[in-house]
C-alpha cells in the first residue's frame, strides 16, 4: 500500500501501535537495507556515484583501505616494500585470495586493475603520471615502479571514496569509458545478477570463500565479517513508503530518511538514529564548462554570488541547523585546508548575481538543470538553483528525471539541444573532497576531469606543487591557492555542509561507522 508523506504523518500514532505480525521467515537469513537511491550503474570504476561506490565495497576489495583515521591499512595486501630510493613499490597479496568465480586472485588482476583505475579517478590519474611500468614478480608478488617517489601510494589506492577495487584481469581490460556489466569480485559478497532489478531491488549472497583479515574492522580497513547469507537492497524512491516500511518492520536499515521524517522515526522506539559517518558531506552545484553560457567565466560567477546556501540546506536537511551548516570555500570545515568563509567570491545576493549577469554577455542561452526526482538529499537542490537563477534572469529550464537518468546524461558533451546538460547537483563526503589528491572538485584537468570539464593548467600545476611540497606549509599554501583559484572560476559551487542520520531496527547490532554503508560487522542482535 502506498502513502503519501503527509498520510503517513496522521496515522504515524496507530502504525507504531498496532503494526499487524509479519512473517519471520526471511530475518534469520537475511537483511532488507533501504538505500539512498537506485542503482542504475554497477561499474564503482566508471562512475563517481556515490550509490555504486556503496555496491563497490560489497563486490570487490581493495589492496589497501583507510581506516577510521583515515591511516591506509593492508586489505588484500600482506604487505610491501619501498624500493630503489621510492622508486620501486614491491606489494605482497594474502595467501587464498579468491575471485567469486573460484578464480584466485593473481598479481596480473591487480596490475590491470589499478591501471584501469589511473585513467579514470582523479587522485588515480596522478599515480598514473608517475608509474613508468609494473611488473609480475610471481602469482602473488608485483612491482610498480615510478618515475619518480610517489609517497601517498598506498593512501591513494586505499581512499575511502572510487579507491582501486580489485576485479578480474578480463574485466579490468575493459577501456575505462565503458562500464564493466558483469560483476565478479574477491569481496565479502557477490552480486546476484539473476536477481537485480534496476529501479526495484539488488541481491547480494555472502562469499563462503570470503578470508576476513584478523584486526577488527575500521571503516574500510580490518576484518570484514559478513554476517548476513543475504542481503536485499529494496529501491524505495518515495520516502513515505519507506518509512513506514522501517516502521512496521518490514525493512531492517534505512541509508538515508529525510530530514522531515526524521521526527517520525525518532517516535519508535523500535528503530534507533545514527550519525554514523560524523565527518559529514558536501553539496555541490557542478557546471558544464564546454557549453554555452558557462563557458562565459562571466556567467559561471553570477551564477556563484546568487547561491544562497541556507536555501538549499533547509530545501534538503530542514530547519534543524545542528545538522547543517554553511561554507563558503571548496575546502570543507574540518579538513586541513579549510581557511575560512570566502564572501567576497560567494556574497549571496539576487542583487549583486543579477548586475553581474547583465554585464556577462549572456545572450539567453537555455541553461538546461538535470535533477532527480528520486533522491531526497539532492532533487530540492535543483529546485532551488532552477528557481534562483530564474530570478537572476537566466532562461532555465528543469529537467527531472530519476536519478540512474542523471548519472547517464551528465556523461554528455553535446550542446543542451541534444541531450547535453548545465547543471548538475550532487553530495560528496567532507573529506573525499579534503585534500587537492582527492577533491573532484578543484582538479582542472579538461577533458579527462570530472563532469563538467574545468580546464586549468595552473589548478593541475598547483596540484603537483601541493603533491610534492617539501613540508606542510608549503602544502598549505598550494592547497589555499588552489581552493581559491576554483572557486574564483567557478570549478564548483558549494552549497553547504551536512551530516546524515542513518535509521535501522533494534534488532540490528554492529552498525559500522565510515564513509558508506558497509555490509560487514551489523548483525541480528
Amino acid at each position: 500500500m502506498m502513502f503519501d508523506r503527509r498520510t503517513l504523518m496522521k496515522g504515524a500514532a496507530a502504525t507504531l501501535v498496532a503494526a499487524p505480525a509479519l512473517a519471520q521467515d526471511w530475518r534469520a537469513s537475511t537483511m532488507r537495507f533501504i538505500p539512498q537511491a537506485n542503482l542504475s550503474s554497477l561499474d564503482p570504476i566508471w562512475t563517481t556515484a556515490t550509490v555504486t561506490n556503496n555496491h563497490g565495497y560489497y563486490v570487490y576489495d581493495t589492496l589497501y583501505a583507510a581506516d577510521m583515521a583515515f591511516k591506509a591499512q593492508p586489505q588484500m595486501a600482506e604487505g610491501h616494500e619501498v624500493l630503489d630510493n621510492g622508486l620501486r613499490w614491491r606489494i605482497k597479496l594474502r595467501a587464498g585470495l579468491k575471485f567469486h568465480d573460484g578464480e584466485t586472485v593473481r598479481s596480473q588482476d591487480c596490475i590491470a586493475s589499478i591501471m584501469r583505475w589511473t585513467q579514470r579517478d582523479s587522485f588515480g590519474q596522478l599515480v598514473g603520471r608517475v608509474i613508468d611500468s609494473t611488473q609480475v614478480v610471481d602469482d602473488r608478488t608485483f612491482d610498480i615502479k615510478l618515475k619518480r617517489p610517489f609517497p601517498l601510494l598506498l593512501d591513494a589506492l586505499g581512499k575511502p571514496d572510487t579507491p582501486a577495487f580489485i576485479m578480474p584481469e578480463r574485466h579490468a581490460k575493459t577501456e575505462a569509458t565503458k562500464q564493466v556489466t558483469e560483476m565478479v569480485g574477491s569481496g565479502p559478497y557477490r552480486f546476484v545478477a539473476g536477481e537485480y532489478n534496476s529501479g526495484s531491488r539488488v541481491v547480494y549472497e555472502k562469499f563462503d570463500g570470503y578470508v576476513p583479515r584478523s584486526e577488527p574492522a575500521s571503516r574500510g580497513a580490518g576484518g570484514k565479517v559478513a554476517y548476513f547469507p543475504r542481503i536485499e537492497w529494496h529501491i524505495l524512491p518515495d520516502p513515505s513508503t519507506a518509512a513506514n516500511a522501517i516502521i512496521r518492520g518490514e525493512m531492517d536499515w534505512w541509508e538515508r530518511p529525510p530530514a522531515d521524517l526524521q521526527p517520525l522515526l525518532a517516535r519508535s522506539r523500535d528503530i534507533t538514529r545514527e550519525v554514523t559517518d560524523p565527518s559529514g558531506r558536501v553539496a555541490i552545484m557542478r557546471l558544464n564548462h564546454l557549453q554555452a553560457p558557462f563557458n562565459n567565466p562571466k556567467v559561471r560567477a553570477a551564477v556563484r554570488m546568487a547561491a544562497i546556501q541556507e536555501d538549499y540546506m533547509r530545501a534538503t536537511q530542514g530547519d534543524d541547523t545542528s545538522a547543517w551548516q554553511v561554507c563558503r570555500n571548496l575546502w570543507p570545515k574540518g579538513t586541513p585546508y579549510y581557511s575560512g568563509e570566502q564572501d567576497d567570491l560567494m556574497p549571496q545576493s539576487i542583487d549583486k548575481a543579477k548586475a553581474a549577469l547583465q554585464a556577462s554577455g549572456y545572450n539567453g542561452e537555455k541553461v538546461v538543470i538535470i535533477n532527480p526526482t528520486d533522491f531526497p538529499d539532492i532533487g530540492p537542490l535543483g529546485q532551488v538553483t532552477a528557481d534562483i537563477l530564474k530570478r537572476v534572469g537566466l532562461n532555465v529550464e528543469l529537467a527531472e528525471t530519476d536519478w540512474g537518468t542523471v548519472i547517464q546524461r551528465r556523461g554528455s558533451r553535446e550542446p543542451v539541444d541534444k541531450g547535453g546538460w548545465s547543471i548538475f547537483h550532487t553530495t560528496g563526503p567532507a573529506p573525499g573532497w579534503g585534500t587537492p589528491a582527492t577533491s573532484l572538485l578543484v582538479r582542472g584537468q579538461g577533458a579527462r576531469g570530472w563532469f563538467g570539464w574545468w580546464d586549468s593548467p595552473k589548478a593541475e600545476a598547483l596540484t603537483e606543487e601541493w603533491l610534492y611540497a617539501p613540508d606542510e606549509a608549503g602544502q598549505q599554501k598550494a592547497a589555499r591557492e588552489l581552493g581559491r583559484l576554483a572557486l574564483e572560476e567557478v570549478a564548483t559551487v558549494p552549497l553547504g555542509q551536512f551530516t546524515l542520520r542513518t535509521a535501522y531496527r533494534k534488532t540490528l547490532t554492529g552498525m559500522p561507522h565510515g564513509s558508506a554503508p558497509y555490509p560487514w560487522s551489523v548483525r541480528r542482535a
